[in-house]
């Protein structure tokens, strides 16, 4: 894997809750790291957080080149960049169209010859996991429509309609988990959807500050109403009382939605009990890191304690929820 998609994958360790711990049998290991790279590298595309954006367009055959412009720059994208970045998108999504063909052609017997396939080394990781678990296109294509959302919509009105995004951008990949362990039910879907959705909710209550940076607020326009909180003030160098007890209301959302989904972890057994728990900890942890912080998430981002992060997995392991 060339070093650009290595260090896609190298972020899975910034992460608030184990991507692919080493508990897992090998072959787990490989699936989940597996679409790990494909989020990831989506949402870098998505974010202009790519290592190498012009390399990766010629990879995928994109016409569009970046603009001379950095694409870190404080703020909304420029128009050029927006456009550059949905045309990365379309690619992937390509990409994933090459996946799925070449997967259905191996499964079908006749082998991957004269296959036009996959071009992007993290998308073609995805081909043997695809034809191992039999998963369909839909939640893939989720993942990239939330990225396109990212480029069009920068604010959201209400919290229903932040949780429409987290639909998009979050629960797929705890669908793909349940499909890849073979464990999906529509009761064991219903239940990570809330954990996913609360892990998102919990990551944007973590960079209000980074994503206001980028031009993004993802704290519900209502609840700023509500607080009598202001696009200025969440752009101040430390939270005012206000944007305190806005953070605090939107943890206690968030906690809400991973209350109602922790009961998966209780629904299956063994390893990848281990593994929800974690994921289902990691949100817990990062909440309490929150507090900690006193609620003020724009001095500094509050990182989950990875001591109290395994104890409140054992914790959930053990109760089931």
């Amino acid at each position: 894997m060339n070093g650009s998609a290595g260090q896609t994958l190298d972020k899975a360790g910034a992460e608030n809750f184990p991507v692919a711990p080493f508990f897992l049998p090998a072959a787990w290991r490989d699936d989940l790291m597996a679409v790990y790279g494909f989020a990831r590298l989506v949402d870098d595309a998505g974010d202009g957080d790519l290592a190498d954006p012009a390399a990766t367009a010629r990879l995928l055959g994109v016409e569009q080149t970046p603009p001379a412009t950095p694409s870190d720059q404080s703020g909304p994208p420029a128009p050029q960049e927006t456009a550059f970045r949905l045309a990365l998108l379309d690619g992937l999504e390509q990409d994933l169209d090459r996946v799925f063909e070449t997967a259905l052609r191996t499964a079908g017997g006749s082998g991957a010859a004269g296959v036009d396939r996959p071009r992007h080394p993290l998308m073609s990781a995805l081909v043997p996991l695809v034809d191992r678990h039999g998963l369909t296109p839909e939640p893939f294509r989720r993942l990239i429509e939330a990225n396109r959302v990212d480029q069009t919509t920068s604010r959201y009105a209400t919290f229903d309609d932040l949780i429409g995004y987290c639909t998009l951008s979050a629960d797929p990949v705890g669908r793909l988990v349940l499909a890849i362990a073979g464990v999906s039910t529509p009761e064991r879907t219903e239940l990570s959807d809330a954990v996913c959705s609360g892990l998102q909710v919990v990551e944007h209550i973590q960079d209000v500050a980074e994503d206001l940076a980028h031009g993004r607020i993802y704290l519900p326009a209502e609840d700023l109403a509500r607080f009598g909180v202001t696009e200025a003030d969440l752009a101040a160098p430390s939270a005012d009382g206000a944007v305190r007890e806005l953070i605090a209301f939107e943890v206690e959302r968030a906690r809400t939605l991973l209350d109602r989904g922790a009961p998966l972890v209780g629904t299956v057994r063994g390893r990848l009990r281990l593994l929800l728990a974690g994921f289902t900890a990691g949100g817990y942890a990062a909440l309490a890191a929150v507090e900690d912080a006193g609620y003020d998430v724009l001095a500094q981002q509050a990182k989950p304690d990875k001591r109290r992060l395994a104890a409140k997995a054992a914790a959930i392991f053990a109760k089931g929820r």
